[in-house]
């Protein structure tokens, strides 16, 4: 017992409690945390409810198509709109209106067209040229209301009923809506290379007044600040972004392969080189920060004498050109005190915790071993995988769902003097035989926005949360399913007296019932408190910022001369580079998450096996032989039956 108390002293750093009853793993189980377990499954039927209460008052061509004035959807199949798919502004100049802000919609007509204007056109002069030349009017007809099909009427009630626009100008479709065609020549901003235009009343306007109104019409679109501008700037870097993808796919998936490879590469190898390996890069970091030592005491050297290098960091203050901190040399020494410091740290370790360090390259050839024992497990990463697949495409369904649970809101908009019905709900099936359009001529009832008055929509907000918490709490379930799936097969390995005959047929299959069956309860409660917590921490993070407002690299960029031929030409090196850094990650997180786990359990299962057993013929060790030198124990009686 003496020798006993000295390896837990060893390893756990006090003594344990010893369990004479222990007589390896247990078999006979029970549930855990079974009102928790009750609550879990009311809670998912309780989503699957929410889920069916969205998908039946939802609507998600809400959020694909675009809304006419009378609240139709253009491009929708089997409507007259079906080959109409852009929407088109009367007059886009209006949505520089503040009332833009407050009904968050444009007081002008809009109706769903096939194509934008292509051109500048005024509806006066189209009408005048009618009687001689009808093909004006062919083209500016396509722009006005359905059914309006020849220009009889005055050019003043044509304005004052929105029959057809009092002018077009150059567009292009974006976000399905038309909006101007802007282009920058020489730093100026022009519309089909003209900086001015007439309005529909023949007054001269600047195309800065087209670009102010898209920005408003397009702040409608995103719900915040960002103008026209901003929005076409971030297409074209997306288009480049796309056309990048679209030159280097192949390399990144070479990349990625190669990856895949060197990881399940890595993890057999560490069977055989874990010490090797581990030593070697214990002394490569070592190695590294003493270079870097070296070479922040050269710098600083270097700078001794250089004008300017002298003054401290504080005077120079925050500086977004980071070049300029090399320049001195305060910048250096605190580099190499901070080196010095980690190097200090790293040798005082290795030199107390020799003893552990050993163990733990033990544990990590063992865990190779039980990979490789049970090689199903470097696959179920992907059963996490699409479990939280399901999870995110059932939150993000329901979430658009709910956001377009709302009913068409038509509301009074009119853009001539003050009308007291103005902003008020409307019925656009009655509006044009009320006293509105008498009171308040030029006024329509137009299509608002979509929203509600029952008490189901007055909760669509409260829903929303339900669903995004709900949504925590099964991707955290999810993912502790998966690491009590995998401790549970490697611990099965562990307790194997005799490996590998003693080992399970289906050790993951095996585990993976075990746990939904008895520790559900137990899964789900833990993922809760995480739920709670990171739903508090998404609240808070939202709060703060509405307060506040390998290897790839050179070839990528063509730094490898006897490939560089072979690298595609791109906008952006780094968008194959941060695909095939995190693709990379995923991949070698996947497969070490699973190589993490078994090391984890094994060393659970070491220290359990060296409290409860003794090496004697009735609680002989479960530990492999390594561990066994290492710890200097043997089994007496039945050392010669273990592998």
């Amino acid at each position: 017992m003496g020798r006993k108390r000295e390896l837990h002293h060893s390893v756990f750093g006090e003594p344990r409690r010893f369990d004479p009853t222990f007589k390896g793993p247990i078999h006979s189980r029970h549930c855990t945390d079974v009102l928790c377990c009750v609550l879990f499954i009311a809670v998912i039927l309780g989503y699957i409810a929410l889920g069916v209460i969205a998908w039946v008052h939802g609507d998600p061509r809400k959020v694909v198509y675009p809304t006419d004035s009378r609240g139709q959807f253009c491009g929708q199949k089997g409507t007259t709109n079906e080959n109409k798919t852009i929407l088109f502004y009367f007059n886009i100049l209006k949505c520089a209106s503040p009332a833009v802000l407050i009904n968050l919609q444009c007081p002008t007509k809009q109706v769903c067209v096939e194509k934008c204007p292509n051109r500048f056109a005024r509806y006066i002069d189209s009408k005048s040229l009618f009687g001689w030349n009808r093909t004006y009017w062919a083209y500016y007809r396509q722009f006005c209301q359905p059914g309006f099909n020849t220009p009889r009427k005055s050019a003043a009630q044509v304005m004052r009923d929105e029959d057809c626009p009092s002018m077009i100008v150059p567009s292009r479709p974006f976000l399905r809506r038309c909006f101007p065609d802007f282009t920058t020549k020489n730093g100026i901003l022009t519309v089909a290379n003209r900086t001015t235009f007439k309005d529909g009343l023949g007054k001269i306007r600047n195309v800065t007044d087209l670009r102010d109104a898209a920005n408003k019409a397009t702040t409608i679109r995103h719900g915040s600040k960002r103008g026209i501008n901003h929005v076409l700037d971030a297409r074209e870097i997306w288009m480049k972004i796309f056309e990048d993808y679209t030159n280097s796919w192949y390399w990144i998936l070479i990349g990625l392969v190669i990856a895949m490879a060197v990881s399940l590469l890595f993890i057999l190898l560490l069977r055989f080189t874990a010490g090797v390996l581990f030593w070697f890069v214990i002394f490569a970091v070592i190695a590294v920060i003493g270079y870097g030592i070296w070479h922040c005491y050269w710098e600083y050297s270097s700078l001794k004498d250089k004008p300017g290098s002298d003054i401290p960091i504080y005077d120079i203050g925050f500086q977004m050109d980071f070049r300029v901190y090399l320049q001195l040399r305060q910048t250096w020494l605190a580099f190499m005190i901070f080196l010095c410091i980690i190097e200090v740290i790293i040798i005082l370790m290795l030199i107390f915790l020799r003893k552990r360090i050993c163990i733990a390259i033990a544990l990590l050839r063992e865990g190779s071993k039980a990979i490789g024992y049970i090689m199903s497990t470097l696959f179920y990463p992907i059963i996490t995988f699409l479990l939280l697949a399901i999870c995110i495409s059932y939150w993000v369904i329901t979430a658009i769902f709910l956001s377009t649970s709302g009913e068409a809101i038509y509301k009074v908009v009119t853009n001539r003097g003050h009308c007291i019905y103005a902003n008020r709900t409307c019925d656009p099936e009655i509006f044009n035989t009320s006293n509105v359009t008498k009171l308040c001529p030029g006024a329509q009832c137009a299509f608002a926005f979509y929203g509600g008055e029952s008490l189901y929509h007055k909760y669509i907000f409260i829903l929303q949360i339900c669903n995004l918490f709900v949504f925590l709490w099964l991707v955290n379930f999810a993912i502790a399913l998966g690491q009590c799936t995998l401790a549970g097969a490697f611990a099965s390995y562990y307790w194997a007296f005799r490996k590998p005959a003693d080992i399970p047929s289906f050790p993951l299959l095996a585990a993976f019932g075990r746990s939904l069956r008895y520790h559900t309860g137990s899964l789900a409660f833990g993922s809760l408190i995480l739920a709670i917590i990171q739903l508090i921490r998404i609240i808070l993070e939202y709060l703060d910022n509405k307060l506040k407002g390998v290897l790839a690299f050179f070839f990528f960029t063509r730094r490898i001369s006897i490939i560089a031929g072979e690298a595609p030409s791109l906008n952006y090196y780094w968008v194959p580079l941060v695909t095939v850094i995190f693709g990379s990650y995923l991949i070698a997180h996947g497969f070490f998450s699973v190589y993490a786990m078994c090391v984890d359990t094994l060393f659970l299962c070491f220290l359990e096996d060296l409290e409860r057993n003794d090496g004697s013929a009735d609680r002989p060790y479960f530990m492999s032989k390594t561990l066994m030198k290492i710890l200097d124990v043997r089994n007496r009686a039945a050392e010669d039956e273990r592998l």
